[in-house]
């Protein structure tokens, strides 16, 4: 004891609440009691071993011949959770007065019952060492979470299982604090067995409710039918040893009953998480399909080889050196003993959210680019290559980039947290699939972007239309951010869009909401990509520009004095922005046109939205944008014609979007 740092007894106080807990308490204190040159012993009893419907078992606990130094009444009458909770209180009330007085050294509380977190929380708060009996368990119900809650207050812990002992490690626990010593009451269940039961089991058979069934049912009056509220642990354990099969929920069953090999056919989910013998027999779902009745056909009357995972009826001689090597000098401070954690470089959140980042690819009917975007918005770099013409060409090469990409990124410092795409066509962003496309990307219906490129770069993968994802990017980012409903049109290659609904991306049932390049704005207008006729996208893409290019310029009426056009170079919508500059009337004709369409189409889209802001994006808006404020003065219902539009001044919106929806998923806003 001197060389511990004790020059004195140790003042153990045992506090038991109910006589499951006693059972496992009462070797140790007969240990404690024979040792009085080490240690003083403190009896605290409280709980149902008070409660006369529970056979006032503190009884038992004066027949062992130990003084109850202090009786505390305190369960609340009720058999809900409430009255559980309502106990605790009271406990916690009276234990101060009753701590403050012993002033033990160390208490030793056991297991999982709520009695016993009233006691260790008792302690701990008092600066008293609790030592922790059966931790490190999994029984599987609210036992477990109260369980590990003394675990985290106790201060030293005696495990049963080796499972036990590392679940306990696990939970950071120090090592040199935890004692493997089995369960205390096996020490006696090994050597309990004899031939001297028939009278043993004349005088017992019966719980508190399986007594009210009894009576409900007249079973109490069959012969071979007891009921009683409580059974002395040493005439129990003689009743269990020979019983041809123990059927019920407690953990009796597949704890100590193991020490017999009697078999047991365990009910429900409550000790589910329980490390059994061979002996039992669960049966989850206990009310379905006779399968107790059936268990019973296969349990009853079997005899199993002797179980000893929870002890091997040494416990007590280990709990007692255990005890008596504790230093009450040690701080009293507990430790944990948490695994290693690499350090951090860096300590500036600035630095650590810029290294946050998102593949971002964007797949357009003429390019195919991918970018790494961090979480600022800062594209830290961007790869662009030709969409190729072919399925089997195309994915290769957005496999190919973004391999490249994850690899640059990793030179970087930026941490890719997910894969998103932007890319035209009705697209199925749940299943990452797209639909099916206009003609401006071939070959791409039914295509499933998402499992190829997670399978190979292991990250989440998130795919949506082009339009829409110009959306989330002026959401995130741009002029769309904090509003709660604005709309996006983008002006490219074709003409797409995406529509914010109360903070929210609107998708549609069919998934072609926002399909803004595709409103009719005349019944007998030019050709358009999807089919129709008269569309927006017919008359403003950059498609139909080009169309409208070619034909003046076939015709000789493109060209003005100070312009040219390379033999190598095909004529596009560029050349026809150009002629339209330097006084080209037929090509100004043929913007006021588009842009007169687009302008029809956004003044549909204030009739119908009614947003509070109108975001035209793409190569052309800057071209569009004051015909279509001019149509809306015109054509517009006076209401809405107070709508702001306005060009974006996001450079890359379609990628932008894409790395949108990675960053916001990840940082746990809901896409």
């Amino acid at each position: 004891m001197e060389k511990n740092g004790n020059n004195r007894k140790l003042r153990v106080c045992v506090a038991t609440c109910n006589r499951a807990d006693y059972s496992k308490l009462a070797p140790i204190m007969f240990g404690i009691k024979t040792e009085p040159e080490f240690f003083e012993l403190d009896v605290v009893v409280l709980g149902s071993h008070l409660i006369d419907d529970y056979g006032n078992t503190y009884r038992m606990i004066e027949q062992d011949d130990f003084d109850i130094n202090t009786r505390l009444h305190t369960i609340v009458r009720g058999e809900d959770e409430a009255a559980m909770v309502e106990s605790v209180g009271l406990a916690l009330v009276k234990l101060p007065d009753v701590l403050n007085r012993l002033k033990p050294d160390i208490m030793i509380v056991h297991g999982d019952r709520f009695d016993a977190l009233a006691l260790a929380t008792s302690a701990a708060l008092m600066n008293i060492r609790i030592l922790h009996i059966e931790g490190g368990e999994v029984s599987g119900t609210i036992d477990d979470s109260i369980r590990h809650a003394i675990t985290k207050l106790a201060h030293y812990h005696v495990c049963c299982t080796r499972s036990a002992e590392q679940h306990l490690i696990s939970m950071c626990e120090d090592h040199d604090r935890i004692l493997l010593a089995g369960c205390p009451s096996y020490d006696k269940l090994l050597s309990a067995k004899n031939k001297d039961y028939m009278s043993i089991i004349r005088m017992w058979l019966g719980s508190k409710e399986m007594v009210r069934v009894m009576r409900k049912k007249g079973i109490e009056h069959h012969p071979n039918f007891r009921a009683v509220k409580h059974v002395p642990f040493d005439q129990f354990i003689q009743l269990v040893a020979h019983a041809g099969c123990m059927i019920g929920n407690s953990s009796c069953g597949v704890r100590e009953v193991g020490a017999f090999g009697t078999p047991v056919i365990n009910l429900g989910t409550r000790q589910i998480g329980r490390e059994t013998g061979e002996n039992v027999l669960h049966v989850r779902d206990a009310d379905t399909q006779d399968k107790i009745l059936q268990a019973l056909h296969l349990q009853f009357g079997k005899q199993y080889p002797c179980s000893k995972i929870y002890g091997d009826g040494n416990a007590v001689p280990r709990i007692l050196k255990f005890l008596k090597s504790i230093d009450l000098q040690e701080p009293l401070q507990k430790k944990f003993c948490f695994p290693p954690v690499k350090e951090n470089i860096s300590q500036d959140i600035d630095h650590i959210l810029e290294t946050l980042s998102a593949l971002a690819v964007d797949l357009g009917g003429t390019n195919l680019r991918v970018a790494i975007v961090s979480m600022k918005g800062e594209v830290v770099k961007k790869y662009t290559q030709f969409n190729p013409k072919t399925y089997e060409e195309r994915i290769n090469l957005i496999l190919q980039m973004c391999v490249e990409a994850a690899a640059e990124a990793v030179k970087l410092n930026c941490r890719i947290l997910g894969v998103g795409i932007s890319t035209g066509g009705r697209v199925n962003p749940r299943e990452g699939i797209v639909l099916h496309s206009t003609k401006l990307i071939q070959e791409w219906n039914s295509v499933d972007l998402r499992t190829p490129l997670s399978d190979t770069l292991h990250l989440p993968v998130w795919v949506d239309n082009d339009g829409n994802c110009a959306a989330l990017a002026e959401r995130k980012f741009g002029q769309g951010k904090g509003l709660e409903n604005f709309v996006t049109l983008i002006t490219g290659t074709g003409i797409g869009g995406g529509i914010i609904h109360q903070h929210e991306l609107i998708h549609g049932s069919s998934y072609c909401a926002a399909e803004l390049g595709h409103l009719v704005v005349s019944l007998d207008g030019p050709d358009c990509s999807c089919g129709s006729h008269g569309c927006i996208e017919a008359y403003a893409s950059g498609m139909a520009l080009q169309r409208e290019a070619k034909k003046l310029h076939d015709e000789d009426l493109l060209l003005v004095e100070g312009m040219s056009v390379p033999k190598d170079e095909a004529v596009g919508a560029l050349h026809l922005i150009q002629a339209a500059k330097l006084g080209n009337a037929k090509a100004q004709s043929i913007l006021r046109t588009a842009g007169t369409a687009l302008g029809l189409g956004v003044v549909n889209i204030l009739h119908t939205m009614n947003p509070s802001l109108v975001i035209l994006s793409g190569v052309l808006a800057n071209h569009y944008i004051h015909i279509v404020k001019d149509v809306i003065r015109q054509q517009a219902l006076p209401s809405v014609q107070d709508v702001d539009v306005v060009v974006s001044d996001l450079i890359d919106p379609a990628l932008l979007g894409a790395a949108s929806m990675v960053l916001d998923y990840t940082t746990r806003r809901i896409y």
